[in-house]
């Protein structure tokens, strides 16, 4: 198995579990950590046995955002230390042939864009304090299951920062311009069952079974719909950020002949005709 420092990686059911793994610090994010989740993701993505991405942390928290002693360094130096390489040689891993191209609008390996040219459904789990880079990495995600011990917050503001890495684009989209301002100037902090009724989160679980209930979801995922499927859905939606409506028939009548050729939909018919649980194909 590949060693990603700060992370943790196992596959099993045919679900990829990424872990952040610095519990000591509340697997606060280092550019470390970002390169190690990085590869992981890659590996997940080229992975015939993984048709789920679930990510997670370790310990009590999901991730605390940047580490402090990150932060103290541009607070003694008035600046950054240089972004890590945006690790061009991965990008190509991310590619799908699957749905319309994404690489144009999400090729920053900067960041998490990568997440969107994932051809797997990814599960963000926040089973503890989510803040700062460690909420917007959340965002990213196709999902976002959270524990109802778990807080959230965009905690910028109140560090004399700005909209960050790109959370002033996705936040909006997800809950509307006026939720988003709020968590944004306000960097309050808020709790999963708030977080529910703007849209943040999909789903919230009790603290004591949430990743049962998490990898319940995902191995339905993984054991009942085509792969191809969800990785040409995906496709669209991400896509859809940048289309208008006209645009986004024409990709889904453009889609629609070759998923009649794909394998996958006369399993589809198949399994539902015999009663039987399907075997469709991986990609």
């Amino acid at each position: 198995m590949t060693d990603y420092p700060d992370i943790l990686y196992s596959v099993q059911d045919r679900v990829a579990t990424i872990t952040l793994n610095r519990p000591d610090r509340l697997n606060a994010y280092t550019d470390r950590l970002a390169t190690s989740l990085k590869h992981a993701f890659a590996d997940a993505a080229e992975d015939k046995n993984v048709r789920v991405i679930v990510l997670t942390g370790a310990g009590r928290g999901f991730c605390a955002g940047a580490d402090m002693d990150l932060l103290q360094g541009i607070q003694t130096s008035g600046q950054r230390e240089a972004l890590p390489p945006a690790d061009a040689e991965l990008s190509p891993r991310f590619k799908s042939p699957y749905g319309p191209s994404l690489d144009e609008d999400y090729g920053d390996m900067k960041r998490f864009a990568y997440f969107m040219r994932t051809k797997k459904p990814i599960i963000a789990a926040i089973n503890g304090p989510a803040a700062g880079i460690g909420l917007i990495m959340t965002l990213y995600a196709d999902m976002r299951f959270v524990s109802d011990k778990a807080v959230l917050t965009t905690s910028f503001a109140q560090r004399g920062l700005i909209a960050e890495h790109g959370i002033s684009w996705l936040l909006p989209r997800l809950i509307g311009p006026a939720h988003a301002l709020d968590l944004l100037l306000s960097a309050r902090k808020i709790s999963p069952t708030e977080a529910k009724e703007m849209g943040l989160v999909n789903k919230v679980f009790a603290a004591d079974t949430f990743m049962d209930n998490v990898m319940a979801y995902a191995r339905l995922l993984a054991d009942t719909v085509s792969p191809r499927s969800m990785a040409v859905m995906k496709a669209q939606v991400w896509k859809s950020y940048f289309q208008d409506f006209g645009e986004a028939l024409e990709v889904a009548d453009a889609e629609m002949p070759p998923s009649f050729k794909w394998p996958d939909f006369k399993e589809g018919v198949d399994h539902f005709l015999q009663k039987r649980a399907p075997k469709f194909a991986d990609i």
